[in-house]
């Protein structure tokens, strides 16, 4: 994963993988952190749930954004690597 990409591009590649990879796609709802871990070295902080759900023929999932506090933009951009963060493939605290 390129180390600039912004955090719609590291959903974009998740979402691909996991429709081409079964092996991957089974891990990622098992053990989101993990998948995403080994698979494009995201580091996700312990206190920061990653929830996936997967989509049925029948239906559309409609996400709605967090009320009151949750994470920054700045913050989920360090998931794929755009910038200095707390967390993520930047993190300066989470070795």
């Amino acid at each position: 994963m390129d180390p600039n990409a912004n955090s719609d591009d590291l959903v974009a590649a998740v979402v691909e993988k996991a429709g081409n990879d079964a092996t991957f796609r089974a891990a990622l709802i098992a053990d989101p952190k993990g998948a995403l871990a080994e698979s494009f070295g995201v580091k996700v902080p312990d206190n920061l749930n990653v929830r996936v759900v997967e989509e049925g023929a029948s239906e559309v999932v409609v996400v709605l954004p967090a009320t009151g506090s949750g994470i920054s933009l700045d913050e989920l951009a360090g998931v794929a690597g755009a910038g200095e963060t707390t967390w993520g493939p930047n993190c300066q605290s989470c070795s």
